[in-house]
């Protein structure tokens, strides 16, 4: 039983850690009482969250939420000087603040077939688009990409999702060695799948390549753009993208916007705007800076 659900415990505080997981080397699983959060969030949604009082905010995407329990979770990878901090934190600890849900939710129709590519964390914020697409009525096929089989995420749950479950490898331990892009090659290509609509998330050039393999057939693709994000609320300006040629804020027009229209080339730019930062944050020189982590 969890904690939370215990009555002779005291009430939680709000933004407490009722549970932790760790993936993998690098991957960590929070579940973090948020009631009110909860429920209010729906599908495509993020979050800004900060540590404690001095840390930086920064963006996460949920990946699931329970409104009964009054809980959030999510998933990130320790690479920065925030993110690393964060996984710090045991159960029982109190996180600073938490702003959500944030964004616009993902348009969710029955569509007829949709496919979920998925690159490497991008698979937590996947799950619940999947399954709100799998609830529509639609059939979802999900192709998950990874360096390597231990970092895949939420299979099991994006198994109880999709109709099927195709796997690729940067170095062929699990599925079809190569690029997750190719496995959705090969289902329009060679499999001739009837496909209406595609969702990816993952790394920027991952989602940038998926929309040229669609872009010739007119699939409809849908991405959510990593932008760099301050506030949150379109008030910063800092996650400003490129879309059919107009400048749109990530957090308040996003963060799903249709790949065929977006500039992916300058995204990537931009999104370098502050590694010298990032690498002085982590390395004890000053500063704190982890725009974005997903």
């Amino acid at each position: 039983m969890m904690m939370f659900e215990n009555k002779e415990q005291p009430p939680l505080e709000l933004f407490t850690i009722v549970q932790k997981e760790k993936l993998n080397a690098t991957t960590t699983k929070l579940v973090i009482y948020a009631p009110d959060i909860a429920a209010k969030v729906q599908a495509g949604q993020f979050l800004i969250i900060k540590n404690h009082e001095t840390s930086e905010r920064f963006p996460l995407t949920f990946s699931d939420w329970n409104k009964k329990d009054g809980t959030i979770t999510i998933f990130f990878r320790e690479t920065g000087f925030s993110t690393i901090d964060l996984g710090q934190l045991e159960v029982g600890d109190k996180i600073q603040n938490i702003a959500g849900p944030l964004g616009n939710p993902s348009e969710i129709h029955k569509y007829g077939t949709a496919v979920m590519v998925c690159g490497g964390l991008g698979t937590a914020a996947a799950y619940p688009i999947a399954r709100a697409l799998k609830e529509a009525g639609n059939k979802v096929i999900t192709l998950l990409g990874a360096r390597d089989e231990t970092f895949f995420i939420l299979e099991k749950e994006m198994a109880t999702v999709s109709t099927e479950v195709l796997y690729s490898t940067d170095d062929g331990s699990k599925g079809k060695k190569g690029n997750v892009t190719e496995l959705l090659k090969e289902l329009i290509v060679d499999k001739k799948e009837q496909i209406d609509i595609v969702f990816v998330i993952g790394p920027s050039v991952m989602m940038m390549v998926t929309s040229e393999v669609t872009r010739p057939f007119g699939i409809k693709t849908i991405s959510s753009l990593n932008a760099i994000m301050v506030d949150g609320m379109g008030m910063c300006g800092a996650c400003r993208v490129t879309v059919d040629g107009q400048t749109k804020f990530a957090c308040v027009d996003g963060p799903e916007f249709d790949a065929h229209k977006a500039d992916f080339k300058e995204l990537m730019q931009r999104l370098k705007s502050y590694i010298s930062e990032e690498q002085q944050a982590l390395h004890g020189e000053g500063g704190n800076c982890q725009c974005h982590n997903q």
